[in-house]
């Protein structure tokens, strides 16, 4: 019989803790509570977990800080839940490390989604950067053959256009920033420089989407970036 994942919920709320231990306790994972950022952190130390759910406001501290120092250490996948919901803070806990950010209020289905692709991609880590072959919804990308088909037909795409679906498909699912994003298709000397994205987006939109203005898979995170569905909007 497989073991429960362990998952560790940071939140000094006690009703959101057993919101979640209920939860996710039903759906077959271990629940680990700490409260405070020093009980986190004893956590982390004695028993690593398999993911970590993480409330920013805490007594002792922001649950930023715990994010920064895993992320010195460890590839443990992170989501961020909290009551903030401003776009900046989004931001900054997903240039920190963060793997995804839900704001509270939230339902068990969309958490549930969230884990499954946080979890996805951290078992894809450790190996290459990318593998050679990657598939997302209709679109799959060949690095090798530096091919891209949707649907199982074939697309012309630039370099820069390339490299811009090629990381979306290999997160697919994660939100990724602008940062993020431009970090690793243009380099850290163009974080700055949304346009680019803006662009280049617009461009994807229009070669892959039926229906640009209305993008299916290449989605908008307002005032944080973009994300690549994982499956199609009518099965979420």
């Amino acid at each position: 019989m497989t073991a429960a994942a362990p998952v560790l919920v940071v939140e000094d709320d006690a009703q959101m803790r057993r919101f979640l231990r209920s939860s996710l306790g039903a759906h077959g994972f271990e629940v680990r509570e700490a409260a405070t950022l020093g009980e986190a952190s004893a956590a982390v130390r004695a028993h690593p977990p398999e993911l970590v759910l993480l409330d920013l406001g805490l007594p002792d501290g922001d649950g930023l800080d715990l994010l920064r120092d895993l992320r010195m250490t460890s590839r443990i996948p992170v989501i961020i839940l909290s009551a903030r919901g401003r776009e900046a803070e989004k931001v900054t806990a997903l240039d920190a490390g963060a793997d995804d950010y839900l704001t509270k209020p939230f339902g068990i289905g969309e958490l549930l989604a969230r884990i499954r692709v946080a979890r996805r991609h951290v078992s894809g880590a450790g190996g290459p950067a990318a593998p050679e072959v990657m598939g997302a919804g209709p679109f799959r990308v060949d690095r090798g053959r530096h091919e891209v088909t949707v649907d199982g037909g074939p697309v012309h795409l630039t370099p820069i256009e390339f490299e811009l679906l090629a990381v979306l498909v290999q997160h697919a699912g994660r939100v990724l920033t602008h940062r993020q994003l431009l970090r690793h298709v243009w380099g850290p000397e163009a974080v700055g420089e949304t346009h680019y994205l803006r662009v280049h987006m617009a461009t994807l939109r229009r070669k892959l989407e039926r229906d640009p203005a209305r993008p299916q898979w290449l989605v908008t995170e307002p005032g944080v970036g973009y994300r690549l569905r994982d499956a199609s909007p009518a099965t979420d």
